[in-house]
């Protein structure tokens, strides 16, 4: 059976009386030279496992068994059960897994399939849901690398310099974890139903360290959110929104510390530029609390030199 040719598909899913589901981002590749290229672009040897999410039919499934140790196949659509079992009979090697791969805990899988080798992600993903998993992939740390076919105008986010218009706060999150590489297009004359956008593989390559030093990880993230939060805001509109417990002398003055001008926009800012300005901003933050707190043990100071402790307890509350 040829995973790929549309009639074979066509006649496979009919046995098993199985229809599309728009819901689910289900397109089936029909030109094998895509997951052929797909597996040989992932570097996926016998040493390796592989993690795939959404197999559908099979295809890159097949491709991954041929080349992995270990291949870990995890379907949402319980209905393709019967589907793989036909198409993956000749595997050995392959564990299919039916779980929402969003909820589903994903390195706890891999422990128990794959085993010790190392873990490196190979899929189709459906389109409504590559942010969230790619963010997961990289979040979790224990996957060397992640090389996915997504859509097009996604895989040039993830790529993409700063000052360019395709940059932004998810562009930020994998080159902090990974270094992204645009591999290859694929038309959409290569899926079944067709797609109304091109795709293209990617791949990303954990790093070993991030690229640059931060002092507090979720306030970088959080800066980077700020600053695309709303694009045609300077930077210093953008995190004088989100950042309500400083004052406007404050941001400006991180951004000064920082070398950063008053207009720039958060566009432009390059990753080692926003850990420069988060470790800024983490100081403000700090000599703000400082300030506040010795303002607040001055007031109540004076408030206990003028008046009985007894006669002021619902005030010393109000004020701690």
């Amino acid at each position: 059976m040829n995973l790929t040719d549309y009639r074979d598909i066509t006649a496979l899913l009919q046995r098993h009386g199985f229809r599309f589901s728009k819901s689910m981002g289900q397109n089936f590749l029909t030109a094998a030279w895509v997951p052929q290229q797909i597996a040989a672009e992932s570097g996926i040897t016998a040493a390796d496992g592989a993690l795939e999410i959404g197999p559908g039919v099979g295809c890159l499934t097949a491709e991954l068994a041929k080349t992995a140790g270990r291949v870990t196949a995890v379907e949402l659509d319980e209905r393709l059960q019967g589907v793989l079992g036909e198409t993956l009979a000749d595997f050995d090697n392959v564990s299919v897994v039916f779980a929402d791969a969003l909820k589903a805990d994903l390195p706890a899988i891999c422990a128990e399939t794959l085993g010790e080798r190392p873990w490196k992600v190979c899929a189709n993903l459906p389109y409504n849901v590559t942010t969230p998993l790619i963010t997961a992939f990289l979040e979790a740390g224990c996957f060397e690398s992640v090389t996915v076919m997504i859509q097009k105008e996604v895989a040039q986010r993830l790529c993409a310099a700063p000052g360019t218009g395709e940059y932004g706060a998810f562009s930020v999150l994998v080159q902090w974890y990974a270094e992204p590489k645009l591999l290859f297009d694929v038309p959409p004359h290569c899926f079944v139903p067709q797609p109304k956008v091109t795709s293209a593989v990617v791949r990303m390559d954990r790093r070993a360290a991030p690229p640059a030093s931060v002092d507090d990880e979720k306030l970088f993230f959080r800066t980077v959110r700020a600053a695309f939060a709303q694009r045609r805001k300077t930077l210093s509109n953008a995190l004088r929104s989100a950042f309500s417990e400083l004052d406007r002398a404050a941001i400006e003055s991180a951004m000064e510390e920082t070398g950063l001008p008053p207009a720039v926009r958060g566009e432009t800012l390059s990753i080692a530029q926003f850990a420069a300005l988060s470790n800024a901003l983490l100081r403000k933050f700090i000599e703000t609390r400082e300030n506040r707190g010795f303002l607040q043990e001055d007031r109540i100071a004076n408030f206990l030199t003028f008046f009985d402790i007894r006669h002021c307890q619902t005030e010393l509350f109000r004020l701690l």
